[in-house]
């Protein structure tokens, strides 16, 4: 049985979601609460590793983002978007599900997860 590692926001409802459906899937999961225990660049080179989504998709372009004065079109490389995601982890978009050989998005958590555990 895989291992999974939730990057997880618990005032999210949408990582809520994930959570509890991993759980209730009785996968052994691994919760990191990144804005208390921000990924290191090599949890991030490693995420954007295994991701099928275009890296850029790692960055929340929310608030936060727009009050930075930042602009989505220089964070579309590897670098750029480790650099932004260590400077900033709470733009780190959530949540992040991780095994060892896939990592994705969980947007849509439906989709995601009937991926994740089919």
């Amino acid at each position: 049985m895989a291992t999974y590692t939730l990057f997880h926001n618990p005032k999210c409802s949408t990582s809520r979601k994930v959570d509890e459906a991993l759980v209730a899937a009785g996968v052994d999961v691994e919760t990191v609460l990144y804005l208390k225990t921000p990924p290191t660049k090599a949890d991030l080179e490693r995420i954007i590793g295994k991701l099928d989504d275009p890296v850029g998709d790692l960055v929340r372009k929310d608030n936060r983002f727009k009050e930075l004065g930042l602009n989505a079109d220089d964070y579309t490389s590897k670098s750029a978007v480790v650099s932004l995601l260590l400077d900033h982890p709470e733009l780190l978009q959530r949540p992040i599900i991780e095994t060892s050989t896939r990592a994705a998005i969980g947007r849509p958590p439906e989709d995601v997860l009937a991926s994740f555990l089919s």
